[in-house]
């Protein structure tokens, strides 16, 4: 017997129990692997709360790495003994897991399991962002809200090796400071400053082609003022709480703006797409063009203490559950 976070109600992180689980055999195209580490990542807190509903009961979690210890039926791109990571689908806070094979990735041997274990969700996340949402070249600038937080540094790295200038909102001066060292030239300490004015201020009142916001409610509004006309605004989460409905209109009023909503589990949802993700994040942490900052350990059994954490922004950079 095996052990797992389970969810049997929604709500608080008081909702996380550790309880002894049935993981079976895998089936056809499934492996078993045997878990070494966990992501934590804020759709987790969305799954908790309902947010995001998932069939009761479940267990959370949409990244990880591990070792295969056993494989199913028709599996012919990993074999038991080999390190893998995932991002997606949901079940990662266990100690031993069934999956899927297709989508599991080989891991590098220079790539660690908690280094893995948080990037893949929030590596190839900013992947999509950069490369794929919205396409940023060198000579542009940006702005990067929570730029601290796990897809933040990376976001703010990548777009660095990539040529851009990065704006990034933080909301202490420890945060401001990992931002710059992570290439953001310009923290903005929102806490303090008006990231509006701050963003007029630095783009000499051009204003940018893109806002990525993963704050949500807070800032959605106020990120449409710091993009110039046919500037897109990619809103990939919502720390702070839903947006609020609001009128297209808004849209065409402020010089005719784009608004995605992307997940990556649709950007990866092709196996050669998701293999071409994984692998151009791999080339660049492997390159030393984007460090992967494991801030906060946590054993799995305490995946509550860690989601107060995350929700009450005591964390930076990314988090792991290790099992």
């Amino acid at each position: 017997m095996t052990k797992a976070i389970r969810i049997h109600r929604t709500g608080g992180p008081e909702v996380l129990e550790w309880e002894a689980v049935e993981v079976g055999d895998p089936g056809p195209g499934q492996v078993c692997l045997k878990q070494h580490a966990a992501g934590l990542n804020f759709i987790d807190v969305y799954h908790r709360t309902g947010l995001y509903p998932q069939p009761l009961p479940f267990t959370p979690g949409v990244e990880g790495a591990g070792v295969v210890e056993a494989v199913g039926e028709g599996v012919g791109d990993v074999a038991v003994g080999d390190r893998v990571a995932y991002a997606g689908p949901i079940g990662g806070y266990a100690e031993t897991r069934l999956i899927d094979a297709e989508r599991l990735v080989k891991l590098p041997d220079a790539i660690a399991f908690e280094q893995a274990a948080a990037m893949m969700l929030q590596g190839m996340t900013a992947r999509m962002l950069l490369r794929s949402v919205h396409r940023v070249e060198s000579g542009d600038t940006i702005l990067v809200h929570a730029a601290a937080g796990g897809v933040g540094l990376i976001l703010c790295q990548w777009a660095a090796a990539l040529g851009a200038t990065v704006i990034g909102t933080v909301s202490t001066r420890e945060k401001a400071d990992l931002a710059k060292a992570h290439g953001c030239t310009h923290p903005i300490l929102y806490t303090e400053q008006d990231f509006v004015a701050e963003v007029e201020r630095i783009t000499g009142g051009d204003k940018l082609g893109v806002v990525y916001d993963s704050v949500g409610r807070d800032t959605f509004l106020r990120s449409l003022d710091c993009l110039r006309p046919r500037g897109m605004l990619v809103s990939y989460g919502q720390s702070s709480g839903a947006v609020e409905p609001f009128s297209p209109n808004i849209l065409a009023a402020k010089g005719s703006l784009y608004l995605t909503r992307p997940t990556l589990f649709t950007y990866t949802a092709d196996r050669a797409d998701l293999q071409e993700s994984a692998a151009e994040l791999f080339a660049m942490v492997e390159a030393g063009k984007v460090a992967i900052e494991v801030k906060q350990r946590f054993p799995l059994a305490d995946a509550a203490e860690a989601h107060r954490a995350l929700e009450a922004r005591e964390t930076s950079g990314s988090t792991v559950l290790v099992v």
